[in-house]
Order: C-alpha cells, then structure tokens, then sequence
C-alpha cells in the first residue's frame, strides 16, 4: 500500500479516527480497490509513529462498517462498499448488476407449498392453495448480502432452479410476458436469529434490514409476494424526498 496517510497530534481528532478517514476515502475514490490487501499493522503502525492499538481501532472501525474483511490467512482486504438502492419497483439483482458488483445466487429453497395466511392474503388467494416458494442467498463477490424468500401463484411461469441462479426474478417474470407495473413494499429492522446470522455471516442479534413487498402486475393481479433480509453493513434504501408546495 503506498498512500499519503499522515495524522496531526494537535487536533482534538482521535487518531485512529483520522487514519479511519483517511482509509474510507482512499476506499471510496477507489486508491484502495477492492480485493487490494491493506498491509501489516505492525508495519502500518510503524510507517505512521502510532500504537498497534490505534491502528487496529482505526481498521475495526471500517470492518464494522463493510469496508474491510479480515480473512484468516489472507490479512485484511477491501470489499466493495455499501449498495444504495433507490426506493423504486426493480430487482435487486438487476440494481447490484448495474453497479458493477457481479451478484450471484444458491437457491436453498425451490419448491411448491400451501398458502400460509400471510402469503395467501398477499397473493389474492385462499389459504392452502399452492403457492410456489423460493428462498435464496444474494451474493456480491462472493460476500451474502441479502437472504430472499419469494412466493408466487403456482403454475405463473416456470421457475427453474438453473435459471434462478442465473438471473433475478423480475427478469424471469419479464421474460414470461408478465408486465410489472407497481408494488406495496414496507422496511423495517429487527435483531438477527441464529439460523439468519449463520446465512448472512453476522453474529447471533446483530441488526438486519427487513423489506417485504407484493408486486402486481399490469392487470392489478399480485405475482409475488416477497420477505427479505439484508445486511445493513453493505446495503441501504434511498430515499429521494420532494418539497410539498
């Protein structure tokens, strides 16, 4: 690594955050790219005239924030920074695809089950019939970013397993001739259960994005009913918010 990194000992700015700072902008003007190995501590430490101690918190900070990985055996890498996604009816593969961030998925789940309540109410249709549920890991670089349950009337289009794993959703949908026009969609946040922070790579409690949203298509029929999770430390919503004169 051969940044210009420098801390000044007369500002009341802690100096693990100034070298925190430092690092996060290298990483979001991309001077550290991802993949790219940050160093040795000791010798970093070294380099700047700081403590091991002060180096480390400054490199914890940015991992809690997604930024960097420590991987056993490799040392600590940049990763690709948080996903923003706009608040708007698209596919969450086609939005990672667009900013460059190579998604893939494992299906873990591709079969046909009864409606529970929830699903039939999303859907329009009476409990117990056949819906077809799907459950899979959104990857990015290899990273799980997101966990995804779908479920759609049986029998809407053919949901192969290869296929899923190929491309998102909506473009299986599209692809079927179905139109989508609008969506109902929530967000919200609760506390990782074990078998979710096992699947996402967080630890046990840790805070997770939740959305759920029903899709419709062209002639107001739901096609999809959708409860998902995200790491927070890589991904977000945005919000673009208008002056109401």
């Amino acid at each position: 690594m051969s940044l210009a990194l420098g801390v000044d000992r007369s500002s009341p700015v802690p100096l693990y955050y100034q070298l925190a700072q430092q690092l996060e902008a290298a990483i979001e003007r991309g001077a550290l790219t991802p993949g790219s190995l940050l160093g040795n501590e000791i010798e970093l430490a070294a380099r700047l005239g700081l403590s091991r101690p002060t180096v480390r918190q400054a490199i914890q900070s940015l991992v809690d924030k997604g930024l960097l990985v420590r991987r056993r055996g490799v040392g600590t890498q940049v990763v690709h920074s948080q996903v923003r996604r706009p608040l708007e009816l698209s596919s969450l593969y086609d939005d990672l695809e667009a900013a460059g961030q190579r998604p893939s998925s494992s299906v873990l789940v591709n079969t046909v089950v009864p409606a529970s309540a929830e699903a039939a109410a999303a859907l329009g249709v009476a409990e117990g019939d056949e819906v077809h549920r799907v459950e899979r890991l959104r990857l990015t670089h290899g990273e799980p970013m997101a966990y995804l349950v779908n479920q759609l009337p049986a029998g809407l289009l053919d949901l192969d397993t290869g296929r899923l794993e190929a491309t998102g959703l909506y473009r299986l949908l599209r692809s079927a001739g179905i139109t989508l026009h609008s969506a109902r969609q929530s967000i919200g946040a609760r506390a990782a259960s074990a078998p979710e922070a096992e699947r996402l790579g967080e630890s046990e409690g840790s805070p997770l994005l939740t959305m759920e949203r029903v899709t419709f298509d062209d002639t107001g029929r739901a096609v999809e009913f959708g409860t998902h999770t995200y790491r927070p430390s890589r991904y977000s919503f945005e919000f673009q918010l208008l002056v109401r004169s």
